[in-house]
């Protein structure tokens, strides 16, 4: 099962979060059907998302949008305060070849664009708060990069934001999955941000360690070195929608009365798909004829 952890370090001045999201992102590759470049892209959006989730102390669902200009067109991840992710991209079978270092050029399938974060509070207790825009112009397209790019522009928050995600040719298509993030606070001492940034620069590659068999707690102590941290807290994540048969049932049924007997008498039943997760739902006749009767 995948794992989140968040934390503390240098005398509570630094935010620490590390994840391994290796089934995550597989689920999200079997539902949409990603191409290569595809399911590298979605993975890195999904995992930042969750990682930048776990730095907020109230939040009931957070959102992470990039509207991009390149052939992917866009990216959507969604997640809730209790570890489930959700996303999809908007052209699945969007892919370019291999770089000459082996790696996938996520950034040429983004190209330019805007990177959003939304964030929304009070609805699970039945309150309706404006939820949290912030937005900054895609200058990487690399996704981890963007994630930083974000925080900084957005936040304030100088931050280092590392997210892998490893494919190999035969099944199950992603090797492993992880990301870690560091955003360093206002009262932090400006010599633990360049202590942070020099052991990142000489620590072993993130997707090496995870293919080893890294875990979250690993990937935070390779890229702190000699910092001390503390973790608050841990919590399995994975890919899991809310979407349901109920509903689709609501939905359709909100579409009103005469399209729902149109669907009966020209399509003898209805189907809808989710976006988030690629599930379908079918109604059958007996379900549209009890939805006009109600």
């Amino acid at each position: 099962m995948d794992k989140l952890i968040h934390g503390l370090a240098a005398d509570s001045t630094v935010r620490v979060m590390a994840a391994i999201t290796t089934d995550t992102v597989r689920e999200a590759m079997r539902r949409h059907q990603t191409s290569p470049t595809a399911t590298v892209a979605l993975g890195r959006v999904l995992t930042g998302t969750l990682l930048l989730g776990s730095s907020l102390k109230e939040f009931d669902r957070l959102t992470v949008k990039v509207e991009a200009q390149g052939e992917i067109e866009g990216i959507i991840a969604e997640t809730l305060s209790e570890g489930k992710v959700r996303g999809y991209v908007k052209n699945p079978l969007a892919d370019l070849p291999q770089k000459s270092d082996g790696s996938f050029d996520v950034a040429g399938v983004v190209g330019k664009g805007m990177f959003y974060v939304i964030r929304e509070s009070g609805f699970e207790i039945g309150l309706h708060r404006e939820p949290y825009i912030g937005s900054v112009p895609i200058e990487s397209g690399e996704i981890a990069e963007d994630f930083a790019d974000y925080l900084m522009k957005s936040e304030q928050l100088p931050s280092a934001v590392l997210l892998s995600v490893l494919l190999q040719p035969e099944e199950p298509y992603v090797r492993c999955a992880g990301g870690v993030m560091i955003q360093i606070l206002p009262s932090a001492n400006p010599n633990i941000a360049v202590m942070i940034e020099d052991t990142i620069l000489h620590a072993p590659r993130l997707t090496d360690e995870i293919k080893n068999g890294a875990t979250a707690e690993d990937l935070l102590k390779m890229t702190l070195g000699i910092i001390d941290y503390e973790i608050l807290g841990e919590k399995e994540v994975r890919f899991q929608c809310n979407c349901s048969f109920e509903r689709a049932v609501q939905l359709i049924s909100s579409l009103g009365k005469t399209e729902v007997k149109s669907m009966l008498e020209e399509d003898k039943g209805a189907t809808m798909t989710c976006g988030f997760c690629n599930e379908t739902y079918r109604l059958n006749e007996d379900d549209l004829r009890k939805m006009l009767e109600a």
